[in-house]
């Protein structure tokens, strides 16, 4: 984003403030249609859940990818109107609940629609079974994460040696198993991670289909067992040296078109920080500018309780930059509040050296990071009575 545009934003919003570049999204939704063809796009609310991001979204055909109640709600308020027909279709064929672990009074008001959820252990099932028994089910398979940014095998997924067995309990159960999901961690820069899955699923598939459970066929309740959920974790551009996504959607359709017929199958992933990282763009002032330090000092009106949560929960490599030109100096970078924490220089890993170089900044002076809109006002708090960024949309 060009700084006259985040001067005039500024200067009209105040700040901090988050601009999200929805023409990006638009590009991004495009990008991934076409290098991943075969598999269905469900948007991962939780990376960033401004309603406008959803409505923009949903316009292109998007699905989504709910973690909650108060996220299934979000979609449910916008498609409500449809007549009831239309709107059971829709939360079947767009919507999954992909939390493996479920409230029950949850569950039991998602009943109502019959909705896609996931699960990864015989106890999840069971109480799936008592709260929310008209659901369709994908189990959730442990797959490797090495190499990915946040790790999330270490929370969920079932040993696939122990896939088949629950599948079978499942079912016996009088549920419904639509499938099998798999998450290779979040931005993920190890194609292998995938590769490996998929290949495991295939497996799983042959082995339940010698057990009775023809893949593709109706086993209960009037569905097959056919979708394959490759989760998230496409990678994100944020300091050059992440796997590029191009050869990684190359990586998976050969291995899809190997594995997978296109009759029998069904493929969907759930993408979050792919679709929005790069359309947000952070912006803060300076509110107190420190020279009488032997490194420079400069607080700014957003730090890592809110927008830089970032640095904390995400881990990834935030560059801040500045709207004023000028030599480049060694400096410390704090947030707000009154937390010793609140640091962003040494929370900033840029090239792993924790340090940030900024021309000699004053009191209201700008300063901005960009691919900031995945899981940074997502999980931004309002500790010291201090609010998150303001959102602004542009390119609606």
């Amino acid at each position: 984003m060009d700084r006259e545009t985040i001067k005039r934003l500024a200067a009209e919003n105040g700040t901090p403030l988050l601009i999200m570049d929805h023409g990006q999204i638009r590009k991004n939704y495009q990008e991934f249609r076409e290098r991943l063809p075969r598999v269905q796009i469900y948007y991962a609310i939780k990376a960033n859940s401004e309603p406008e991001i959803i409505k923009t979204l949903l316009k292109l055909g998007a699905s989504f990818d709910v973690a909650s109640l108060s996220e299934f709600n979000l979609i449910f308020d916008l498609v409500k109107h449809l007549e009831p027909a239309g709107l059971q279709n829709f939360i079947w064929n767009n919507i999954i609940y992909a939390n493996p672990v479920k409230k029950p009074d949850s569950l039991h008001v998602l009943n109502l629609y019959k909705p896609l959820l996931t699960y990864d252990s015989i106890e999840e099932m069971r109480k799936i079974r008592i709260h929310s028994p008209d659901a369709g089910l994908l189990l959730r398979i442990k797959i490797s994460d090495e190499g990915s940014v946040v790790k999330l095998s270490n929370k969920f997924g079932i040993d696939p040696e122990q896939a088949v067995d629950l599948i079978e309990k499942t079912i016996r159960e009088g549920l419904t198993v639509e499938g099998i999901s798999f998450h290779a961690g979040s931005q993920c820069n190890k194609p292998r991670n995938f590769v490996k899955a998929l290949r495991t699923v295939s497996e799983i598939f042959k082995e339940v289909a010698s057990k009775g459970y023809a893949i593709g066929e109706t086993v209960t309740k009037g569905y097959p067992i056919k979708i394959v959920d490759i989760g998230g974790g496409f990678p994100v551009k944020y300091s050059g040296d992440e796997q590029s996504f191009g050869g990684l959607a190359d990586i998976i359709n050969k291995e899809i078109d190997r594995l997978f017929s296109k009759d029998e199958v069904l493929l969907l992933a759930e993408p979050g920080r792919f679709l929005v990282a790069n359309a947000g763009t952070e912006v803060a002032s300076v509110i107190l500018a420190k020279r009488s330090t032997d490194i420079p000092s400069y607080h700014i009106d957003d730090g890592v309780y809110h927008t830089f949560s970032a640095l904390v929960y995400d881990h990834i490599p935030i560059k801040v930059r500045s709207i004023k030109d000028g030599e480049p100096r060694e400096c410390r970078l704090f947030g707000p509040t009154c937390d010793g924490l609140d640091t962003l220089s040494e929370n900033t890993y840029i090239h792993n050296t924790g340090k940030i170089f900024l021309p000699e900044l004053d009191e209201g002076d700008l300063v901005y990071a960009e691919n900031m809109g995945a899981y940074t006002t997502a999980s931004s708090t309002n500790f010291n009575g201090m609010p998150p960024a303001k959102v602004v949309h542009i390119n609606l």
